[in-house]
């Protein structure tokens, strides 16, 4: 008798079967990111919409380095990649939408919940394509704003907000009704261009094993630099900057008669071929 774990091998002896297990390096990198959005969600029930938006860009930050983890170290699995998905739908998806709401959106009412709603669905949807398209995106575009980035538009507006001392009940150079409005903006314009066919561009041709000049590590903690100026401002435009510039790439492709699909036009797939339109 036995438990299934043994095989018989040709020459007739028996062989254990290796169990499969969980690769543990790049999954901790995951649930980091997953405590990241956990973290700003209980911050901003407690009011703390700083350190909300603080866990929010330490999600991305780990969100961004799992992945790259793998790669280097073979530790690549089917689990892995349906664990970042949903760390990706908490920490970018409802963690962002929620702490909107929390801070300003639920000042409008319906019209509040219901563009909360919408980037939180928006992010489901732009997950769920990202998954099943993996195989024919050009993979130096992204197809739509990346949940992170999404994130970073939202919780990078309160982030500076709060740090510029605008908040419900204070007296501001800007009235709470006007800000809550431009939230409202924002939530809408970060969710619907989760699920456009904009192209992003994904950095993923850069590699980082390979030399790179002299200069190049200057410019890097030359940005540092600027960015401990002051993190709220530096990181949001750079952002905004990011979130406009799919639009510009779009426009440019148009302009010039070029394909502006990322799906790539070489697959022979076809069930794919629709998705070329």
């Amino acid at each position: 008798m036995h438990d299934g774990k043994d095989l018989a091998d040709g020459s007739g002896v028996m062989v254990r079967k290796r169990r499969k297990g969980i690769y543990i390096l790049p999954n901790l990198f995951t649930l980091a990111a997953l405590f990241g959005g956990f973290y700003a969600v209980v911050m901003a029930m407690n009011g703390r919409f700083d350190q909300a938006a603080v866990g929010v860009f330490c999600a991305m930050v780990l969100d961004s380095l799992d992945g790259r983890v793998a790669r280097m170290t073979n530790t690549q699995s089917a689990f892995g990649e349906q664990m970042d998905s949903l760390s990706d739908m908490v920490s970018f998806g409802a963690a962002p939408a929620l702490i909107a709401y929390e801070w300003s959106l639920k000042d409008l009412g319906r019209w509040g919940w219901i563009a909360a709603f919408v980037y939180c669905a928006c992010a489901a949807l732009r997950l769920a394509r990202f998954n099943v398209n993996t195989g024919v995106v050009d993979k130096r575009y992204f197809q739509g704003l990346p949940s992170p980035a999404a994130a970073a538009l939202v919780a990078g507006f309160i982030w500076l907000m709060t740090e510029l001392g605008v908040r419900r009940g204070a007296e501001a150079w800007i009235g709470w009704d006007q800000v809550s409005w431009t939230m409202f903006a924002f939530t809408l314009y970060a969710g619907l261009t989760m699920v456009t066919n904009v192209p992003f561009y994904s950095f993923k041709d850069i590699q980082m094993k390979k030399s790179v000049p002299f200069a190049a590590i200057v410019l890097i903690a030359l940005g540092i630099a600027v960015i401990n100026i002051h993190p709220p401002i530096v990181l949001f435009s750079v952002f905004v900057f990011y979130g406009l510039s799919g639009y510009a790439v779009y426009a440019w492709r148009k302009a010039k008669g070029q394909h502006s699909s990322v799906i790539s036009t070489s697959t022979d797939e076809p069930d794919e071929r629709g998705l070329h339109k």
